[in-house]
């Protein structure tokens, strides 16, 4: 289902609960295929009106897990665990929506489409009421004078007959969620739906038939009766060079010498090398492109010309080939398809950092050049910058000014070397080697820089990224992750 036919069913949806229809709006609600969070919301409140109070926890549960940080999702859920007395569960709950409020007095969802503003005090107060359903009367005290820290104006009545009823060990009666207000979608997406007509209706102004008013289109025009039986087939009007191949998977550069192509689009391969990099041509431009990101076409145009489109493929999109040194063309009048490299005498050094990228340097470069080049790829000065053999950056492996660079280049494999790239900037002021953390989610991604984990792991910490994500070690593999999905575990339960 596309965003239009789910924009325009919550838009039907809402009409008819304005219109006191609660039924319809629900058969609407329920036929959307793929609901969003704030969909899954209105259908619980629909649910909580008509009584079915494990239907609205479905739906509840369901706009939850697509919006975790929805705190009202979680306010409605409480009020629908104590109308079903589950207090626990009503209290924790109640909890989350007040850690998601983080703090502040209130959160107006207007801007969001529901007309609607949750209080902390509120959550507070439902909170000390589930607590005083079990008999926790000293806990649900604490909440409500907990309250009066956050309270309005305009609710401190509220707030005080509660406080007063407690002491008395009395309970009090539950804030609900003011019924038939919904989520609405937004209103400049609904003025969209309906089509319009920008040009008008053209008028004929002048025509040699009398009375003539048609001005569309003239019909079709006799065909010429002694004309081909069957089309003609396209002429090739120039011999294209290189092997035709279908793009498969989108593929992002990293480097000058890599070119950008995104599925569908067709390509002609040049030379194939040995380490599955692949020179192309596409739109007059040649680049570098993995070959297993390409299928080859066969072109018939005579059998070409009745078939549909393809169909996408089916198999999945293969692990991104690690990046080696560039290929060239042969110069070669035979056109020999051996792969030679770009430059024969250069050391390839792959750098290791939040990304993983490599430079070309002449053999036997001193620190400076080989910094210069650093830096430059990494837009940071060459001072912030510190460069190490080895992963573990220890007074050894540290590669600086004072280094003697022919140990470093005799580590070099077949003029191929890697180093590890680090920046001075540090964690709270600790060491990177004595902070982990802990998963709070599982996170995947198909990003080949990303860092996969499940919930529970720990993770090494190497660097930050920036403010938002962070690189670590974790079951052997290094890359980035999102800083929200982790959690710092002190140096103690280490």
């Amino acid at each position: 289902m596309s965003f239009l036919d789910t924009l325009r069913q919550w838009d039907e949806a809402v009409t008819c609960v304005d219109r006191q229809d609660l039924s319809e709006a629900l058969r609407i609600f329920l036929s959307i295929q793929e609901p969003n969070s704030k969909i899954c919301f209105d259908m619980g409140c629909l649910h909580l009106l008509n009584q079915d109070l494990d239907a609205a926890e479905k739906a509840f549960d369901c706009s939850i897990r697509k919006d975790e940080h929805l705190a009202v999702g979680f306010f409605q859920r409480g009020i629908t665990f104590y109308k079903k007395q589950r207090y626990e569960e009503s209290v924790a709950d109640f909890q989350r929506a007040f850690k998601t409020l983080r703090g502040n007095q209130l959160i107006d969802y207007k801007a969001l489409g529901l007309r609607y503003k949750l209080y902390a005090c509120e959550v507070l107060h439902n909170m000390a009421l589930a607590e005083a359903q079990m008999g926790h009367w000293e806990k649900a005290q604490e909440n409500l004078v907990k309250a009066l820290d956050y309270k309005t104006d305009a609710k401190l009545n509220i707030i005080d007959k509660a406080l007063q009823s407690t002491l008395k060990q009395k309970l009090f009666k539950l804030v609900e969620f003011p019924s038939k207000v919904l989520f609405k979608p937004n209103k400049h997406y609904v003025a969209e739906l309906e089509k319009k007509d920008y040009l008008g209706k053209a008028k004929v102004v002048a025509s040699v038939v009398p009375q003539d008013a048609f001005s569309g289109f003239a019909p079709l025009q006799p065909q010429v009766e002694d004309g081909p039986t069957r089309p003609k087939e396209p002429e090739v009007l120039r011999a294209l060079e290189g092997e035709p191949h279908t793009v498969l998977f989108e593929f992002v550069p990293e480097t000058s010498d890599e070119l950008a192509v995104v599925p569908g689009n067709i390509v002609f391969v040049l030379q194939k090398g040995a380490d599955n990099w692949a020179s192309v041509i596409f739109n007059e431009r040649r680049g570098l492109v993995p070959y297993n990101y390409l299928e080859r076409l066969e072109i018939s145009l005579a059998s070409k010309q009745n078939e549909g489109i393809s169909k996408p493929p089916t198999r999945e999109p293969p692990t991104r080939p690690e990046r080696k040194q560039g290929l060239t063309p042969s110069n070669s009048s035979s056109g020999d398809t051996q792969v030679k490299d770009a430059h024969d005498n250069s050391y390839i050094v792959k750098v290791r950092f939040t990304f993983n990228f490599a430079v070309s340097v002449p053999p036997g470069s001193p620190y400076a050049i080989l910094i210069e080049k650093i830096s430059k790829k990494l837009n940071l000065p060459s001072r912030a910058i510190t460069l190490s053999l080895t992963s573990e950056v220890t007074g050894e492996s540290v590669i600086n000014a004072n280094t003697e660079m022919e140990s470093v280049w005799s580590c070099a494999s077949a003029r191929r070397i890697t180093l590890w790239c680090k920046t001075k900037e540090q964690t709270d002021g600790k060491p990177a080697d004595e902070i982990h953390f802990v998963a709070l989610h599982s996170y995947e991604s198909s990003n080949p820089e990303d860092l996969n984990f499940q919930q529970g792991d720990t993770i090494r910490f190497l660097s930050r990224v920036n403010q938002d994500w962070l690189e670590g070690q974790c079951n052997g593999n290094t890359g980035i992750f999102p800083a929200s999905f982790v959690e710092e575990v002190p140096v103690n339960d280490q």
